[in-house]
């Protein structure tokens, strides 16, 4: 069992992820958690260090799930770069969908909290791809970043009944990197 802490801070993901910032509370969070009335506030005492504990905390969340769902090894050519990072669309928006919404919401209420992060995956998304030899590494990085994060919302919000093709998906990624 995780410890009182990691509860309350998973508890305040999923509230997140169910109601936006807005429904981000003290009282919110011990409901969501099991625990009595007050027991946030105990350990959190004002919104802000909330906010900053849940952002550490999705930021420990999001290196673990690099590891478990990320690209398994360096890919040997597009192709495989193609199917990995479709995969990993699919698992956000999937098994890991409320972490995904929770991250949104947190990105839309504090932008430069997810800046550092995204400049990360994007750099290691860029190395890789020169290291395949795809041209002009940087811009293509950032066309699959940009097309990820909006396949994400689609298949977190108006397709959210869809059954995703991850071939197409694929092929859409390989599109971007060979154009």
């Amino acid at each position: 069992m995780p410890d009182r802490r990691t509860q309350l801070l998973d508890a305040a993901l999923s509230v997140v992820a169910d109601k936006g910032m807005k429904g981000l509370t003290h009282r919110a969070v011990d409901a969501a958690a099991g625990l009595a009335e007050g027991t946030t506030s105990n350990y959190y005492r004002s919104r802000a260090a909330l906010v900053e504990a849940v952002l550490d905390r999705l930021l420990q969340l999001d290196a673990e799930l690099l590891q478990d769902v990320g690209p398994a090894g360096t890919p040997r050519d597009v192709d495989q770069l193609a199917g990995q990072l479709a995969g990993m669309v699919l698992a956000l928006s999937r098994q890991h969908s409320g972490l995904t919404r929770a991250r949104l919401a947190l990105s839309l209420d504090r932008p430069e909290a997810v800046t550092a992060g995204h400049h990360l995956l994007l750099g290691g998304l860029e190395q890789m791809l020169a290291t395949l030899g795809v041209p002009a590494p940087a811009a293509r990085a950032r066309d699959v970043a940009d097309y990820a994060d909006g396949a994400l919302l689609h298949l977190l919000t108006v397709r959210r009944e869809d059954d995703p093709n991850p071939k197409a998906i694929a092929a859409t990624i390989r599109r971007l990197l060979m154009h």
